[in-house]
């Protein structure tokens, strides 16, 4: 399955939940806001929300400074 991730094209063996996508890049912690095909997924469905191949996902961090 390939996806395009914040612009950058993955490859994984098989289809994950968003939530699962999460896990395998390590950043589940950090991800603060989800779009699959310019669609916001709302946290709680991450863990059932399995993208299509092709699909473009956005993951949003914020992070501090200033």
């Amino acid at each position: 399955m390939k996806l395009i991730i914040n612009g950058e094209e993955r490859e994984f063996d098989n289809s994950f939940s968003i939530e699962q996508i999460l896990d395998k890049l390590q950043i589940k912690d950090k991800a603060m806001a989800m779009a699959v095909n310019m669609e916001i997924v709302k946290k709680d469905k991450w863990n059932e929300f399995v993208p299509n191949d092709g699909d473009k996902i956005e993951i949003l961090q914020f992070v501090g400074g200033g």
